[in-house]
């Protein structure tokens, strides 16, 4: 299956998905998916990324030195969109846009569930 699909079956399962994107730690988007008219409320989600993939790094930093082992996910709960953030490896992470009445817990199970087709994507 590829990154395409993949990300497109995440942001359309969900409920309130608006974007998605596969991103390198190194600011980089691999792939990246919109949902219909999502633009009008959610401008990039790669943009997203590569900001809060900052702070996604900042979080490494602090669960190192507090020996809170590897991060796994994150979530940013804001007025206009949620995103949450979930490592696959240690080089990439996927991060999915959600409206704010969106399905939080149905976006995070379906991260999960496409860890393992993602990771052999990769």
């Amino acid at each position: 299956m590829s990154f395409d699909r993949i990300l497109q079956s995440m942001v359309h399962e969900c409920g309130g998905g608006l974007a998605a994107v596969l991103m390198g730690n190194d600011g980089i988007p691999i792939e990246q998916v919109e949902a219909p008219g999502a633009t009008e409320r959610f401008e990039d989600v790669a943009i997203a990324g590569i900001e809060f993939g900052h702070i996604l790094d900042e979080v490494r930093k602090a669960s190192d030195s507090m020996a809170g082992g590897a991060v796994r996910e994150c979530i940013f709960s804001l007025a206009h969109f949620t995103l949450v953030l979930h490592v696959v490896d240690d080089e990439t992470f996927v991060a999915l846009a959600l409206a704010p009445d969106g399905n939080l817990g149905k976006a995070r199970y379906l991260i999960r569930r496409n860890l393992i087709a993602i990771r052999e994507e990769l």
